[in-house]
């Protein structure tokens, strides 16, 4: 396990949670994600948020556009797939 103070922080986004800083990385290792310890601006919580979850803020000098996954849907719905995913339970032979 390792634990990696970032300076500076990295703004970031995560999903469902919103816009803050990433000042943290943890790295459990090769069987985990990477964990983002970020402080929310809005609410000033701190969330430990897995690497799937989290996305860069967009940044118009370094040529970054607002990330696809943050674009809000017809419904504002800003995460997951646009359709739900049917399960489907196959038995073995």
């Amino acid at each position: 396990m390792s634990f990696q103070q970032l300076e500076p922080p990295l703004p970031v986004h995560v999903l469902d949670k919103g816009s803050g800083y990433a000042f943290a990385v943890i790295d459990y290792g090769q069987e985990h994600n990477l964990i983002w310890v970020t402080a929310i601006n809005d609410t000033g919580e701190i969330w430990c948020a897995p690497n799937p979850r989290v996305r860069l803020q967009a940044n118009w000098t370094m040529g970054r556009a607002k990330p696809p996954a943050l674009t809000p849907r017809d419904n504002g719905d800003c995460s997951g797939s646009a359709e739900p995913l049917k399960v489907q339970t196959v038995k073995p032979n």
